[in-house]
């Protein structure tokens, strides 16, 4: 059984994007579980938000991760937020090796600016929010990664190619 890797860390971070490499790297099957959600719901996130609120949408995100930790061996980008359930927190770290990916709120801000997806930064502060996301989330993250790697400025390619020589064998 090959060892699935889950990806978290926060909005801007690169899950998707270093996923899909380190995804093709390994051989390995990629997915998305907010791409998932959406794919099931019909639905962007937006709209879930819009129509459940949060919570309602962090029960769909808790019912696809519990999903799609189950699967052998594949590579999984989470939502930013996954990390907020205690049970999230307990079926990644214990069904996958877990992989941060941080970014400063810097990197973050640019790569979210022209995001229209991203319900949490519909507000007149994205900086202050994602900088309230960070308080709360970061130490989230940190408690059950396995593996750390900063994204910062880095091509996708080196990123994939870190986590994929620090994995376990």
């Amino acid at each position: 059984m090959v060892r699935s890797v889950f990806l978290v860390g926060p909005m801007g971070s690169g899950k998707t994007a270093v996923g899909r490499q380190l995804a093709e790297r390994l051989g390995l099957p990629f997915a998305d579980s907010d791409a998932e959600i959406e794919a099931r719901t019909g639905v962007d996130i937006a709209y879930i938000f819009e129509r459940e609120g949060e919570a309602g949408f962090r029960v769909r995100e808790r019912d696809m991760i519990d999903e799609l930790t189950r699967r052998d061996g594949i590579v999984l980008a989470t939502g930013g937020g996954a990390v907020l359930l205690p049970e999230n927190r307990e079926r990644l770290s214990t069904r996958g090796t877990v992989v941060f990916l941080d970014a400063t709120l810097e990197q973050q801000m640019q790569r979210t600016r022209r995001g229209r997806h991203r319900p949490l930064l519909a507000t007149d502060d994205p900086r202050a929010k994602l900088e309230e996301l960070m308080r709360v989330r970061d130490p989230l993250y940190r408690s059950i990664a396995a593996i750390t790697v900063t994204t910062d400025g880095r091509r996708l390619a080196s990123v994939a190619d870190e986590i994929a020589r620090m994995l376990p064998a």
